[in-house]
This record gives structure tokens, sequence and C-alpha cells, in this order.
């Protein structure tokens, strides 16, 4: 599929402005100049054209801010402060033998997230491999981890 140096142009704007945290579409003609619309070939369009690519392009941007807002979520996830009620994180511990926790135990998983055990022990005799792990919040912003098969639970900080 060939794109257009015009289109082309005018996507570069969209997803830049949107990896910036934009969330409000901006259309071509008030975001460029004179000058640029003439040195991308965006002038030879007519109104009806600029009016099309700005409807397309706000479209990609508001799903392009959607998706890096929900990126940045899950990134900073047990980081922030919580406002309202959130999902229980489901992950695997990172590969190797798990043996349990203990307060100050770190915890790293395979997605790379870090959890400090705060409260809580839990002792396995025998290693098991890196099991499921939920984390859930809690009340009063506290995170809760349960390790899958097993009862106890440990409250947990997230680490960067």
């Amino acid at each position: 599929m060939r794109v257009s140096l015009p289109l082309a142009v005018a996507l570069s704007f969209v997803l830049a402005g949107a990896a910036h945290g934009a969330e409000r579409y901006v259309p071509l003609q008030q975001r460029l100049s004179a000058e640029q619309l003439k040195a991308t070939g965006l002038d030879t369009l007519s109104s009806q054209q600029i009016q099309l690519l700005d409807q397309l392009l706000s479209q990609d941007h508001a799903v392009a801010v959607e998706e890096t807002a929900k990126q940045v979520r899950s990134e900073r996830r047990g980081l922030l402060d919580r406002h309202g009620p959130e999902e229980p994180l489901v992950s695997k511990l990172k590969a190797g033998e798990f043996r349990g926790w203990s307060g100050g135990t770190v915890l790293e998983l395979e997605n790379g997230q870090r959890w400090r055990v705060v409260e809580g022990s839990l002792f396995l005799g025998k290693p098991v491999p890196a099991p499921q792990v939920t984390i859930r919040p809690g009340m009063m912003g506290g995170w809760y981890l349960e390790a899958e098969g097993q009862t106890q639970k440990a409250k947990v900080k997230r680490v960067e």
C-alpha cells in the first residue's frame, strides 16, 4: 500500500500529538502555517478532502490517546494513588524457584513489575516453579498478593 506524502505528514502530526498526551485533536489548518501546508502538499487538497482527512486523523488520534492512557495506567499500576475500583492484576512470578515470602521480600513478575512484601509471610517446604499470582487492591490504598494454590496473602507495595 502506497501512502501519499501529504497523508504521511498529517499522520505524523497526529501520532506526535498523541505521544505527548494531547487529548483534543487540532485540525490541520489550525496546526500548520500556510508555508507548512504548501511544503507538504496539503494546500492542493480541496476543503472536502481536508475535512475528510481531519475526520480520519481525529479518529486515529482518539484511538492512540486511549491506547496510550491504557498502557500508562497498566505500567503505573500500584505506584499512583487509586481513584475508584481497579481490576486485580494477574501475572506470573519471574522464572525460577518460589519458596515463599516474608517482610521485605521483593517479588518480580514476568511483566517486569516489582512488588515488596510489607506484611505477611509464607514458607513453602518444597519449592515450586514460578506460580501465577493475583494482586488485588484492598482498602485504604493497600494491595494484596496471593499465590496460586496458597491461602496466605501478603500486603505488598509496588517498587519502581
